[in-house]
């Protein structure tokens, strides 16, 4: 254990390492229970998900892992190690304190009650059944206020949940940002809906074959420079993206028949942020900083991607015709700018992974007042669905007219993910700083776009944001990039600037 100090490091790496690789299998076990593993082995694989979470618990809170930690804590160690390991120490401390608070047996109960409740809840959202997913969502809240309690708050019961995702993020700050968006986007989405411009976007609801689809979808993919050889496209009933190690970061998508463009944008979307974990600094592998530093840094990738390139004129300027070699019957007659106009479309809706870029944070806000009032303990489980549409209604003009499409739409909550949605938002505020970054250093970036040179705009973002991994922290790595901290208005600016045009208000 603690010996010399080079010995030490070596026996410091190698029981990193080892946390590592276990979480590398746990991850492909969720990945395969994620895309089409039997439904019968649900409850067998959960207590194999439950027993190698308990192994990494058992050794991320384990007394050597706490005398690693003090010891390369004492100002005389610390002085010696790399900016790599120092991080490495900061980052494992923050998970040793977070974790040692919590009883080991509690720690494998959550485990399997989240693995178990994913599927529960896929199930219930094709029954449109909320009763069936309520007893689950409930015992996760309950898990969640007592790990609140055993890790300790200090203004807000949810700034703790903030901190995981987007370190240094509080309830204070998400309603002050949140409010100045409020304050400039209802408006436009009240000017946008009075528009008689309004684009036609039933182009995109015709019989569109799902194989052809993932086609084009491969297409986009390749072009963006997701290395295919160190990852996969698969089908999952909610996209994401997960990296099971290095070499290996695979994206999910759902295709429908007759909606074209979600696929497509989807991903898109998570090919942004699979740019990010497949460009990390190999010299961070084996580390716990081998991944993106916040999920709002994370989501500025998806999102510029899938919006700020993926949405834009300039982009579809150099690809539209591919896509209707692909699919000629389905957009003949319908040119460049139709097609254009259709994907940037703006209209209250009710489903937040298919809502445009105006309306989007709208839906955020809706879900993150409900997880800031669940664990203030404000409101109750039972009553969500109603309170739900009630802020649909309010935030956005439109009730779901079940539960299928209102409070069971998303994956995260059985996952017990509270506070990852304000990270959706926070992403597109990110994203819009990050776009006017390009834009100074190449102020031909949108011939370049129309040229298809993608790959210089993922060297860029490679050089300045995706090698570093976590070894900066989220307000570092946007000071660096950007030359401020977070800042809504470039978002609203893009937005105002954007919809305008396509709209002629």
């Amino acid at each position: 254990m603690i010996g010399d100090f080079d010995t030490t490091i070596k026996g410091f790496n190698e029981l990193i390492k080892k946390i590592k690789y276990y979480n590398e299998a746990l991850t492909l076990l969720f990945w395969d229970l994620r895309t089409g593993a039997p439904k019968k082995c649900v409850g067998g694989r959960s207590e194999v998900i439950g027993m190698l979470s308990a192994e990494i618990f058992g050794l991320s809170t384990s007394e050597e892992m706490g005398e690693y930690l003090d010891y390369f804590e004492k100002e005389e160690n610390n002085a010696g190690l790399d900016a790599v390991l120092k991080a490495t120490v900061k980052e494992c401390r923050k998970e040793y304190d977070k974790c040692k608070k919590i009883p080991p047996e509690m720690y494998k109960e959550y485990v399997i009650l989240t693995s178990e409740s994913e599927s529960v809840w896929e199930e219930a959202k094709k029954k449109d059944d909320f009763q069936l997913f309520r007893p689950y969502l409930e015992r996760i809240v309950k898990y969640n206020l007592e790990f609140v309690e055993l890790w300790g708050y200090k203004d807000n019961k949810y700034d703790t949940l903030l901190d995981f995702y987007e370190p240094g993020m509080t309830v204070e700050k998400l309603d002050r940002i949140f409010a100045q968006l409020k304050e400039r986007i209802v408006p436009l989405v009240a000017k946008i809906s009075r528009s008689e411009n309004a684009p036609d976007s039933t182009i995109f609801t015709k019989y569109f074959d799902p194989r052809q689809q993932e086609a084009f979808g491969l297409y986009i993919l390749e072009k963006m420079g997701y290395d295919f050889e160190a990852g996969r496209l698969d089908e999952s009933e909610h996209p994401f993206t997960t990296e099971i190690g290095p070499g290996d970061v695979r994206i999910t998508t759902h295709y429908y028949p007759n909606l074209f463009s979600s696929a497509l944008f989807s991903s898109i979307h998570e090919g942004g942020h699979a740019l990010y974990e497949q460009n990390i600094d190999p010299e961070l592998r084996g580390t716990p900083l081998h991944t993106g530093t916040s999920m709002g840094v994370h989501e500025s990738q998806s999102r510029f991607w899938e919006n700020m390139i993926g949405r834009s004129y300039t982009f579809w300027k150099c690809h539209y015709e591919e896509l209707r070699k692909i699919f000629p019957e389905q957009f003949e007659g319908v040119s460049l700018e139709a097609f254009y106009r259709a994907i940037n479309k703006v209209e209250p809706s009710l489903i937040r992974v298919e809502a445009d870029e105006v309306t989007y944070n709208l839906h955020v806000m809706v879900r993150y007042e409900i997880e800031k009032a669940l664990i203030n303990q404000e409101i109750q489980v039972a009553d969500l669905p109603e309170i739900w549409n009630a802020k649909m209604q309010a935030y956005l003009g439109v009730v779901p007219p079940n539960n299928q499409k209102g409070v069971l739409q998303d994956v995260h909550w059985s996952g017990g993910a509270f506070g990852y949605f304000p990270s959706y938002t926070l992403g597109n505020i990110y994203a819009a700083q990050i776009e006017n970054a390009i834009r100074k250093e190449f102020p031909d970036l949108d011939e370049m776009i129309c040229r298809g040179e993608l790959l210089r705009i993922k060297a860029w973002l490679g050089d300045k944001i995706h090698r570093h991994g976590k070894l900066l922290q989220p307000a570092e790595i946007m000071k660096s990039v950007t030359g401020e901290e977070i800042n809504p208005q470039y978002l609203i600016d893009y937005l105002e600037n954007k919809y305008k045009e396509i709209y002629a208000l």
